[in-house]
């Protein structure tokens, strides 16, 4: 694997003199960023896990652009195959946090979107803008097209007539107008922007999925992400306590967005007020429910308009909304937060 990475350029896809001339400058010592690489790839019984200072110096180096491509791909590959520890994890999201300019906004809800939809619509999307339109503040980050045949969260929301947000006060601005705004990666991040871009080059997904998705730039009061794999759920949790978020939920996701799945129990590990627990929602749906032939936009938003029914996306969109609210305290047991959910639903159109 680690061959064929010795010969990519980042910005290319292929060597390059420059390059070249790079790593001849490192013939006779040491690149700072080489112990980083050394720590996690120096074999089974050689290589550990970075601490948190470790990780965040690693991680500061990388976001000013201080590391060679072919460090990078390295280092990014040796995580996803060791995969990253709670320190790791938590010292590369503040390594980032730490390099953010954006001003303070008022933000009830921080909502990560990175991986996009492809045997269900983004019913969750629908979760997020009912709540927009009953007065909730909420900022949605993602990237897009880093997978292929996946419809990503841009797509829609251009669809459905919001605005992408090209800076900050542009969030503000959509904050103002519809309580609901949306950022992608590249804005809160060039760097790691294009290393999320390196999905189709790599072949496999590197950690920045992971720790974009509990980024927050603004500082919301709760934070929502949704993961691929189970054994994920809990170093989300415990990367999100570490930080300092107060109010939080991890679920596995449908697609790996923040939605939940009515055909298969949920789990929720969650932080309120500052302590950490768990909550299992069951399973909702007798038989697992068919998947979409073609995700078609305009039935999409014939749903959200309430022009047509969907007996499968309303439950998602509902129970969705409804951990979104027990997150953020609006609820305090989740079988309340499931009635107001429907009742936000059911009221969407009697407010402006």
């Amino acid at each position: 694997m680690f061959c064929v990475i010795v010969y990519l350029s980042f910005s290319s896809g292929f060597s390059s003199p420059v390059m070249s001339t790079k790593r001849n400058l490192y013939k006779d010592f040491e690149h700072p960023f080489a112990q980083y690489v050394r720590i996690v790839g120096k074999g089974k019984n050689g290589a550990r896990s970075l601490t948190y200072d470790e990780a965040y110096q690693a991680f500061s180096m990388i976001l000013k652009n201080e590391v060679l491509d072919v460090q990078l791909g390295a280092f990014l590959m040796l995580l996803r195959v060791k995969e990253e520890s709670v320190d790791e994890l938590t010292g590369f999201v503040q390594a980032t946090k730490d390099q953010l300019s954006f001003q303070p906004l008022q933000i009830d809800l921080d909502w990560s979107s990175y991986a996009g939809k492809r045997k269900h619509y983004p019913w969750f999307l629908l979760s997020a803008l009912t709540l927009a339109k009953h007065g909730y503040k909420i900022v949605m980050h993602g990237a897009s097209g880093h997978t292929i045949n996946r419809m990503y969260t841009e797509q829609v929301l251009e669809y459905l007539g919001f605005k992408i947000c090209q800076n900050e006060d542009e969030v503000a601005e959509q904050l103002t107008l519809h309580n609901f705004a949306y950022l992608p990666l590249d804005v809160i991040s060039p760097v790691l922007s294009d290393c999320i871009d390196l999905r189709n080059v790599m072949g496999l997904r590197s950690p920045i999925h992971t720790l974009a998705r509990l980024i927050n730039p603004f500082n919301a009061k709760a934070t929502m992400q949704a993961i691929f794999h189970p054994a994920y759920r809990s170093s989300h949790q415990q990367a999100a306590f570490q930080l300092g978020y107060q109010n939080s939920a991890v679920i596995k996701g449908e697609g790996g967005e923040f939605e939940r799945n009515p055909d298969a129990k949920t789990l929720i590990c969650g932080i309120k007020d500052g302590e950490c627990y768990e909550h299992e929602l069951p399973k909702l749906t007798e038989n697992r429910s068919p998947v979409e032939e073609e995700l078609d936009l305009a039935i999409f938003k014939s749903v959200w308009d309430g022009d047509q029914k969907h007996e499968y996306g309303e439950i998602a969109i509902t129970e969705t909304m409804g951990i979104a609210l027990y997150t953020m305290g609006i609820s305090g047991t989740y079988q309340d937060a499931m009635l107001k959910a429907q009742t936000l639903w059911d009221t969407r159109f009697q407010l402006f």
